[in-house]
């Protein structure tokens, strides 16, 4: 690897080359920061907005013991997977992200199957966050009626049109302030501790029911879930799981930041561990004056947070006023989330992997953006949000999904890593060292652990078929559009993502990336003339 290495630190210097030796022109400015990029992970993640939308599975599945301690575990595997992909970014900074680093670190036989079944898991898991992120706000915005109408129950119809309306304005955010981005996200960061500290030192002091340490730390109560106590606590962890699942897609950033090999590695970690902390700052002191659970988990639209808001500052105003601080940390989220899934959609579609390649690959050169890319994100998510029409259930297919996805698409170059001895790594500048066998193996095992638990309904009580977890019915489905554009595309012309001339000469082919043949900088459909820049065909 020391040909590799040797190009990274090239890439500090000068990132656009380095692009270039992975077989991509640079399209994007570099225009982001550390920091900035630190905070569209924080923005993703958005935990206070997170852990309030999502509340209602660990109050089902365990309480107090399921919210703080499985908060804390999933932050511990979190950081763990996170360090994980740190490791391979820097190695292959590249808007590709996970997709990519499976190809490279995979044998020439296996890398363009590895790669096709990466990049849609890694697409679709992009979408579902952005679409699970923008609907839990739509009804989160429509929650706050009640703070003074406590019948009141969104239509199905009002709350898609919200969606629709949320994902509107992250639309044109992403597209008119393209440019703000940096700025944006690192308002995000400030704007987000500011929050928390205004939350919870509002509901200590206001609140004048607390519940005692004993509830906050020791209780531990799935009733309501039907399932038995153990297997409870591990399907609450969705509440956890998926607030901290979108730390990895800010590596479909790393073409738009000055040393992305550096910058982006930390920027994954310390996110998690920022997230991790302000997740356990932020929990306490809601558990403290949590009301009644039962009358909590009666809401008629699913999200009790502002109930809880309500409650400790005795007035509707005054819950409202928390909550807008909430519904601000949903806009950074909303923006931060599709920003990242556009770009995921332009790095796949420029290997040729979607329907319609060379539209979705487009820069427009006006905004220096892939709008095609964006334009496609959106419009899939607003489709997919019709599914809340067949079941009210649909938020619960929605972020089981997105974890899934995302979790298995984090999963597979890490497990290739291991399985290949984890060759390629051996000289990343942000190294694991002699703990990365085991942080690797740590990781995958808990990957495999969470595909089977965020399949599983919250609750078995009165299980429905409205109220059943249509997770895997929407994982296979997107399963079955990848299988047949396979079939029909991809198994002729599909070799994955180019491989870099010094990997392929160091390696003759066999230990890193070896995909039909080598792709040269010159060869690569995005290196075409003027006329075809920023287009992309498949590789022959």
């Amino acid at each position: 690897m020391a040909a590799r290495a040797s190009s990274v630190h090239d890439g500090a210097r000068n990132p656009d080359a380095a692009l270039a030796n992975m077989g991509y022109k640079s399209e994007l400015p570099r225009s982001l920061s550390m920091m900035s990029i630190l905070g569209l992970s924080f923005a993703i993640m958005a935990v206070p907005f997170g852990l309030s939308t999502t509340m209602f599975y660990s109050l089902t599945d365990g309480q107090s013991v399921t919210v703080l301690y499985g908060w804390i575990f999933v932050s511990i595997i979190s950081l763990s997977i996170a360090a994980s992909l740190a490791e391979i970014c820097a190695v292959f900074p590249t808007a590709g992200g996970v997709y990519y680093w499976s190809a490279m670190l995979s044998t020439k036989e296996y890398a363009p199957i590895v790669s096709w079944v990466d990049g849609w898991l890694g697409l679709v898991g992009n979408w579902t966050v952005t679409l699970s992120i923008n609907f839990s706000g739509a009804q989160l915005i429509l929650s706050a009626i009640t703070l003074w109408n406590e019948d009141f129950a969104a239509s199905p119809w009002q709350t898609v049109l919200m969606f629709w309306g949320v994902m509107a304005i992250v639309f044109s955010v992403n597209v008119f302030g393209a440019k703000y981005l940096d700025l944006i996200n690192k308002v995000c960061i400030y704007w987000t501790g500011a929050s928390v500290i205004i939350i919870i030192v509002t509901v200590l002091v206001m609140s004048d029911d607390r519940r005692n340490a004993e509830f906050v730390f020791t209780h531990f109560d799935a009733s309501a879930s039907g399932w038995p106590s153990g297997w409870a606590w591990f399907v609450g962890l969705l509440q956890a799981a998926y607030t901290l699942t979108g730390y990895g897609m800010v590596a479909a950033m790393c073409e738009e930041v000055q040393m992305p090999e550096r910058e982006v590695p930390r920027a994954m970690v310390l996110s998690v561990a920022a997230a991790g902390v302000t997740g356990v700052i932020y929990l306490i002191p809601i558990l403290f004056v949590l009301p009644d659970v039962s009358l909590l988990l009666s809401v008629a639209n699913g999200q009790p947070i502002g109930l809880v808001f309500k409650t400790a500052t005795g007035s509707a105003g005054g819950g409202f006023a928390l909550l807008f601080l909430i519904l601000v940390i949903l806009f950074f989220a909303g923006v931060g989330s599709l920003t990242a899934a556009s770009r995921c959609t332009y790095a796949f579609a420029r290997d040729g992997a979607i329907p319609g390649s060379r539209l979705w690959a487009k820069v427009d050169k006006r905004f220096d953006i892939p709008l095609w890319g964006l334009v496609l994100s959106t419009v899939v998510d607003c489709i997919l949000g019709c599914i809340y029409f067949g079941s009210t259930s649909a938020f619960n297919a929605f972020t089981g999904v997105a974890t899934i996805c995302l979790s298995v698409s984090y999963g597979i170059p890490i497990l290739v890593s291991v399985m290949r001895g984890r060759k390629a790594v051996k000289h990343s500048t942000f190294s694991l060292g002699k703990f990365g066998f085991f942080i690797n193996i740590c990781t995958i095992m808990w990957i495999a652990l969470a595909v089977v638990l965020f399949c599983m309904p919250t609750a078995i009580l009165d299980l429905t078929p409205v109220s059943m977890n249509y997770a895997s019915v929407v994982f296979m489905g997107f399963a079955m559009i990848s299988l047949i554009w396979y079939i029909i595309s991809g198994r002729k012309n599909f070799t994955g993502p180019p491989v870099p001339a010094d990997i392929s000469a160091e390696h003759d082919g066999q230990v890193v990336g070896g995909v039909g043949r080598i792709t040269t900088v010159d060869e690569h459909p995005s290196n075409a003339s003027s006329e075809g820049k920023g287009e992309s065909s498949s590789f022959k």
